[in-house]
């Protein structure tokens, strides 16, 4: 969703990869990739609960690391569905066709 959100705003190929880098470094780093989120400040813990990889990222140590099943991580699986159909509608409403 986050692709269809950039490639309808870009113009060009090369601004659309630079767009992506934009996003992809901060969300790496917001999502407790690399650093634990426990160990954030407080205000970038919140920027963090705006990214989609913060709950990818749980569900995938959920069912990796621990072996639990849907059942326990049913409030991150929402979260993804909710912030998938709001980039997915951003994106709608963004969209035009245009023929330059």
């Amino acid at each position: 969703m986050i692709g269809m959100l950039i490639s309808s705003v870009s113009k060009t190929q090369l601004q659309a990869m630079q767009l992506a880098l934009l996003f992809l470094l901060p969300s790496v780093l917001l999502s407790g990739f690399m650093f634990p989120r426990e160990a954030m400040p407080a205000v970038i813990r919140f920027i963090g609960n705006f990214v989609p990889l913060t709950y990818f990222l749980i569900i995938l140590r959920g069912i990796i690391l621990k072996g639990v099943g849907i059942e326990y991580l049913w409030d991150e699986v929402l979260v993804l569905i909710f912030l998938g159909l709001v980039l997915l509608f951003i994106s709608i409403k963004r969209f035009s066709k245009r023929l330059d």
